[in-house]
């Protein structure tokens, strides 16, 4: 046991439990992290996580993580109360695990080792794994953003959007939607679609298949990428599950850095966040291109 590497997944924080220095990271969100559900059969020591707050998609890792651990391998579980945190003792229970729960700074922990028996955690493995959405025409999988519905300030955007031409890239790119409907258009040359989920680049690459696109799992906001004739996006304003409306603002400070003089960027949000006045800032012209249900749509010209 003790040559058997640790786990981890998430940030989960420091005063709450311990965080081996050594530990292999497997969160989607970090670029470069190893995939949990890759990981072979019995490989980890221990692992400790940050589950997940959406249901199938913390069920799914969970049950990642149990199969990853070693016989006598221990799991470290731990979220808020309100974002799965109350749920997640009977949810490993449910898996066959004996559970030691304690509570924490609003923080619910889950402690327990890999069950006898792995055959229960089938089910929850198949419900988080990637799959074909018959409604939306799409690959997506359980955690990736809007996985099982067109965001409507995407489908807004969508509805608005004119062919483009020349060097793009999509920021935020998700499921692939936006890029979909730019590469409609022949005279994009390519597209470089980018986002923080290798989730989202997994599916997209299935979703977008063109041979003008190509996928950087990375940070949006520190992605090295200049010259370019347009950029879409429809960028987060969430961060561990709290809003955080600087997110977008960064998203277009860096949209406006990527592009040459007299490209355009095409944006879509929630009418509430205030990125007018960012827009204004780092564009010599800003347009107002739709404002419908609760969404709007600019373009900007640098």
């Amino acid at each position: 046991m003790t040559s058997l590497p640790h786990g981890l997944y998430g940030v989960p924080p420091a005063d709450l439990v311990d965080l081996p220095p050594d530990a292999l990271q497997f969160s989607p969100l970090m670029p470069g992290a190893a995939d949990l559900a890759a990981q072979p059969e019995a490989s980890l020591a221990a692992i400790t996580l940050l589950a997940p707050h959406g249901t199938i998609e913390r069920r799914c890792v969970l049950a990642a993580a149990l199969r990853a651990l070693a016989p006598g391998g221990a799991l470290t579980a731990l979220a808020p109360k309100d974002k799965g945190g109350s749920r997640l003792a009977k949810e490993l229970e449910a898996f066959g695990c004996d559970v030691a729960a304690s509570a924490r700074s609003h923080h619910r922990i889950a402690e327990t080792a890999r069950p006898a028996r792995l055959d229960i955690i089938a089910e929850a493995l198949a419900d988080g794994a990637p799959r074909f959405d018959e409604a939306l025409g799409l690959w997506t999988q359980p955690g990736i953003f809007s996985w099982d519905r067109i965001d409507p300030g995407s489908a807004l955007l969508l509805q608005v959007l004119p062919p483009l031409a020349g060097r793009g890239a999509d920021f935020g790119s998700g499921l692939g939607v936006l890029a979909h409907a730019v590469l409609r258009s022949s005279k994009v040359s390519d597209l470089t679609l980018v986002d923080l989920d290798r989730r989202s680049i997994e599916v997209s690459r299935r979703n977008v298949a063109d041979s003008r696109a190509r996928f950087l799992w990375a940070d949006a906001r520190t992605a090295e990428l200049d010259g370019l004739d347009f950029v879409v996006m429809n960028p987060p304003f969430h961060a561990a599950g709290l809003e955080d409306r600087v997110l977008g603002q960064v998203f277009i400070r860096r949209a406006a850095a990527a592009l040459r003089r007299g490209g355009r960027l095409w944006i879509t949000a929630n009418r509430h966040l205030p990125y007018e006045a960012p827009l204004r800032e780092a564009f010599a012209r800003v347009e107002p291109r739709a404002d419908e249900g609760g969404y709007k749509v600019y373009e900007a010209v640098k």
